[in-house]
């Protein structure tokens, strides 16, 4: 075998070798897919409140840690519009009872949605993470007393996979957060 000859196939098999050590790779389409099912979720979560989601959610792939979606979330349409510029203490109150009521409708729906997105994720390895990251919207004017101003959602890939197919009892594998 020529000099020539060697050298390239020595270049293939190195080549071949470094593709093999690749992590896969999650392309954007399939991340922004994964993004837009997230903000039609949130949106459809409650019937008063088109407005739920507010901008797009993000996600990001990282290598050897998984897959991180954002977005920021008004569980509640605040009532100061320009027909009603001024808000009255019970406006308040309402507000702030309608948005408690909706924080656990929320974080159901993003234990599920963590799921489903794990099931739609194939280029993420088994071990990696996934996570949704929610911002939860604040008003200068809204008592937050008690009321988290992030809520996180994150499991495994591998174990939400599995907790899904065993039915769906996802609380033990799904790490919930609230700041």
């Amino acid at each position: 075998m020529n000099i020539a000859k060697k050298t390239s196939f020595l270049l293939l098999t190195v080549a071949l070798l470094a593709m093999a050590g690749d992590s896969p790779r999650v392309s954007r389409p399939t991340m922004m897919t994964m993004e837009k099912r997230l903000d039609d979720r949130i949106t459809h979560l409650w019937d008063d409140n088109p407005l739920s989601v507010l901008g797009s959610t993000r996600g990001i792939y990282l290598e050897g840690y998984g897959a991180v979606f954002t977005a920021e979330v008004n569980p509640a349409v605040q009532p100061l519009t320009l027909m009603n510029p001024v808000l009255t203490p019970q406006d308040k109150i309402n507000f702030r009872k309608k948005k408690l009521e909706r924080i656990p409708q929320l974080k159901k729906a993003l234990v599920e949605a963590l799921a489903d997105t794990a099931s739609s994720l194939d280029p993420v390895p088994a071990n990696e993470q996934v996570v949704i990251a929610v911002t939860l919207t604040r008003y200068q004017w809204e008592d937050t007393t008690g009321m988290p101003a992030q809520i996180t959602v994150q499991g495994e890939k591998r174990k939400l996979l599995d907790a899904k197919r065993a039915g769906g009892n996802l609380d033990s594998v799904v790490r919930l957060t609230e700041y």
